[in-house]
């Protein structure tokens, strides 16, 4: 990296040197396929001692790239590349814990991440406790001895409530646990949280790096010495990501700082709009002057605007609600986020779905509640769908 670039430039020129390949293709090839051969055992021993590419499943060269240009982006010794975003995030998890180890985890969580914390680690005689992150000496008061993990996202899925980061960082390490972080709703051109103490990133990079809704992947960024350690557990859990997967996400990592950067501008715009408009109840996105959060988004993103999604509220009426969705011309359902163009899901028959109504509702989860990750659109175009797309409300 070099220290007189933007992290863009450096991205677009970021290492791409593989050994045995002496072309200089503009395009980083595919490497389709399952094994590399090896001439004779001092060639299959020294490509195990000096960790060549061997199988596909340990290592390969278009994960190998792909895992570089991420710990560039986040500013970390290197990354683990999964096969999905939940994948990272279970390597990362089960990588830092033992059968007595506790992890303290935001209660406000995607609905998968929580299904992990309260259904698979008790069985692996884990103890967690999911408590509100909003405040910080709230979170200290739960730390134990024991406490080996304290789980958050930057932005969390759906409320985009945020969590103070350095102060998080620095209440675990004092109490000598990890913080562990999900960027995927900020992203690292947003913001980068092992900068501001976090001892290791997630992302989910089906979502705003891939940002072509065509690929699964994920990853999880911090010290050599820590993912040494996830990398072991996925490697033997089966979850490395293909070459294929990896292939398309760095492609789409090439415009990942265009793209997200004009999301979370369209993103402020349109939760402005939304916020004026009289049908609708809540709006969720820090960016808001009245926001409670605006202040620790200026803290943690400067003027950035920090994400590209946001949630908002409208009456809960079911046929009217169906009636707005098929308003929208624009605006579509789906079951992801971070593409081009603009979704919108329901978290309370989608990612919360499992979690209890009264339980989602102390979240702030209703069923008039919309996730929306805005795209690429013109700004102004997403205010008139969603204004006129509204009226369905009179």
């Amino acid at each position: 990296m070099n220290p007189e670039y933007s992290m863009n430039t450096n991205l677009l020129h970021s290492k791409r040197d593989i050994q045995g390949m002496t072309l200089q293709p503009e395009t980083f090839p595919l490497f389709a396929t399952a094994a590399f051969s090896q001439r004779n055992l001092s060639d299959v021993k020294r490509a195990y001692n000096e960790k060549q590419f061997t199988y596909v499943r340990t290592r390969n060269p278009n994960r190998k790239v792909l895992s570089e240009a991420i710990s560039l982006l986040e500013a970390g010794e290197d990354t683990f590349v999964s096969s999905s975003g939940m994948g990272a995030i279970f390597s990362t998890i089960f990588a830092l814990t033992d059968a007595g180890s506790h992890v303290l985890c935001n209660r406000d969580i995607y609905g998968e991440t929580y299904e992990i914390m309260t259904e698979i680690l008790p069985r692996f005689h884990v103890e967690v406790e999911m408590i509100s992150f909003a405040d910080c000496a709230e979170v200290a008061s739960h730390m134990k001895p024991n406490t080996k993990i304290v789980y958050t996202e930057v932005a969390s899925n759906p409320c985009i409530q945020l969590t103070d980061i350095p102060e998080l960082a620095k209440l675990a390490h004092k109490n000598g646990a990890y913080l562990v972080v999900d960027n995927t709703f900020t992203s690292p051109i947003n913001i980068q949280p092992l900068a501001f103490g976090a001892d290791i990133s997630i992302n989910s990079l089906t979502k705003f790096l891939n940002g072509h809704s065509d690929a699964l992947g994920g990853s999880a960024t911090g010290t050599a010495e820590l993912i040494a350690k996830v990398t072991a557990v996925g490697k033997l859990s089966g979850v490395p990501i293909t070459p294929y997967d990896s292939w398309l996400i760095f492609r789409g990592l090439q415009t990942a700082a265009l793209r997200i950067e004009k999301q979370t501008d369209n993103a402020v715009k349109l939760a402005a709009a939304l916020k004026a408009n009289p049908h609708v109840e809540a709006v969720c996105h820090p960016s808001l002057p009245d926001s409670p959060q605006n202040a620790l988004s200026q803290k943690l993103f400067g003027n950035k605007g920090g994400t590209a999604m946001l949630s908002f509220i409208v009456p809960e009426d079911s046929a009217k609600i169906d009636a707005f969705m098929e308003k929208l011309t624009l605006a579509r359902y789906a079951m992801t986020l971070g593409g081009l163009r603009t979704t919108l899901s329901h978290p309370c028959t989608s990612s919360h779905h499992a979690l209890p109504d009264a339980e989602r509702r102390a979240l702030g989860i209703t069923p008039g509640m919309f996730r929306v990750s805005v795209g690429l659109e013109t700004a102004e175009d997403l205010i008139s769908d969603f204004n006129n797309a509204l009226t369905v409300f009179d």
